[in-house]
């Protein structure tokens, strides 16, 4: 009889054990990527350019561009970057480049126009995030 008690304390104690450790598994917490800001805002950019080009293309009527893209100057950057002079001034001349696009009295053909905003996205990418420009490259459109 006092193995039977014995027995069932142990297997008490080895149930609230088990409990502790299931307990345990549950707190644990996993460090989730989060884009910052300027990831979701280029991913943006891409998604409306390649939108853009498919328009241009077919020669359809122009999406127009979205203000959000005026962010780019005051989104925030990943944690590792810095909003440099450089940064600032490849942003200028990509959003003057971009809204060139849909200068209907401009004298140079809309498919350069758009290609031009590519190839600044390409020289920005070639010096401060050279991951994406693969990607990039493919929104040109060919001549």
């Amino acid at each position: 009889m006092k193995h039977g008690f014995w027995v069932i304390i142990l297997i008490f104690f080895m149930s609230c054990n088990d409990k502790t450790k299931k307990d345990e598994k549950a707190e644990v917490v996993y460090d989730m990527y989060v884009p910052s800001e300027m990831t979701v805002l280029m991913k943006e950019l891409y998604a409306f350019n390649l939108q853009l080009k498919k328009q241009v293309v077919n020669d359809e009527t122009l999406t127009p561009l979205p203000e959000q893209f005026l962010n780019i100057h005051t989104a925030q950057l990943s944690n590792f970057k810095a909003r440099t002079e450089r940064f600032k001034s490849f942003s200028n001349i990509f959003l003057t480049a971009q809204k060139e696009i849909y200068n209907t009295k401009s004298d140079i053909s809309l498919k350069d126009r758009f290609n031009n905003t590519i190839n600044t996205c390409i020289s920005c990418h070639s010096l401060e995030c050279t991951g994406p420009i693969p990607k990039i490259k493919k929104l040109l459109i060919s001549q």
